[in-house]
């Protein structure tokens, strides 16, 4: 057979080896398709955490008091953010003069060194495409911690990063940039949020150990259930210091104020309200003092 599609000189002969050279390379590129589309998907049992629920709850309850829109919750942009820290938590490709927006070579994924001198975006810009079905860039705000982070301890970075803030609200130098959708993973040490400026068609991500992601306001069978808006103006670990916290605030006026137990945090609201309108007047009315002041919805 081989013999005979050498030897053929005549035109209709030509025209057969093309055919089969053309259907060999389609086989390939179909082959090699199929390939890179199973490496793209996100694992079926995919989830995230409460605590990364709630911390994407509160960065768009951020977004909200900034007069911004909320950004929907994407599976793919997640499980980036997962992905990454999980490979600085276990591989520090952050060493040296490579920064957090590096990776190592040590996943399924291309390495990067992001240097701030010698900038390589498309590395980080691509990883949603190397990882995903997402086939759009990415923008990727991630902080370390050197003791464990937090909700709190993220949001109050945030609201003290000129930077990150401006690159959340697309403000600054991220005016020309349009957020729809976001990603978000932490662990211990290190905290990821993508931002993403075309809709994730994947599904939501489910809750771990649930059977599906709800808002924090609104559980199944609970969709009239009141919320309430907590002015948080402290947090602390040990409920003596919250007391103690506590009877300063009302000292100095705050009569309305109170403790809030959550996740193992000891919040000391300033007031309570039943909607965000009247919450974030009363932040903007706080001395600049209390300028770290944080809106927790329950």
């Amino acid at each position: 057979m081989a013999l005979d599609i050498s030897i053929l000189t005549s035109t209709s002969g030509s025209k057969r080896i093309n055919f089969l050279r053309v259907c060999s390379v389609l086989i390939i590129l179909l082959l090699s398709a199929s390939r890179l589309a199973a490496q793209k998907s996100i694992p079926d049992d995919y989830c995230i955490s409460p605590q990364e629920q709630q911390l994407f709850d509160k960065l768009n309850m951020l977004l909200e008091e900034y007069g911004k829109k909320p950004l929907r919750l994407s599976a793919s942009l997640s499980y980036v953010a997962r992905t990454h820290v999980e490979d600085l938590a276990a591989n520090h490709p952050d060493t040296s003069i490579c920064n957090l927006s590096s990776w190592s070579d040590k996943g399924e994924w291309t390495a990067c060194c992001y240097n701030p001198y010698l900038p390589d975006q498309d590395c980080m810009w691509d990883k949603p495409k190397e990882l995903t079905p997402y086939p759009y860039r990415g923008y990727e705000l991630v902080a370390y911690f050197q003791d464990s982070s937090s909700v709190d301890s993220v949001i109050r970075m945030l609201g003290n990063t000129k930077q990150a803030l401006d690159m959340l609200l697309a403000n600054g130098n991220f005016e020309n940039k349009k957020w729809v959708c976001m990603g978000v993973a932490m662990n211990e040490h290190y905290v990821s949020a993508w931002l993403g400026q075309r809709a994730d068609k994947a599904k939501k991500p489910v809750l771990c150990d649930t059977a599906a992601v709800v808002p924090v306001a609104i559980a199944a069978g609970q969709e009239n259930k009141e919320i309430t808006y907590y002015l948080i103006v402290a947090s602390f670990q040990d409920m003596k210091d919250a007391r103690e916290a506590l009877r300063r605030f009302k000292k100095n006026g705050f009569e309305h104020a109170g403790i809030l137990n959550e996740n193992q945090l000891h919040r000391v609201y300033s007031a309570k309200f039943d909607n965000l309108k009247e919450a974030m007047h009363a932040k903007k009315q706080l001395p600049y003092t209390y300028r770290d002041a944080w809106i927790f919805k329950k």
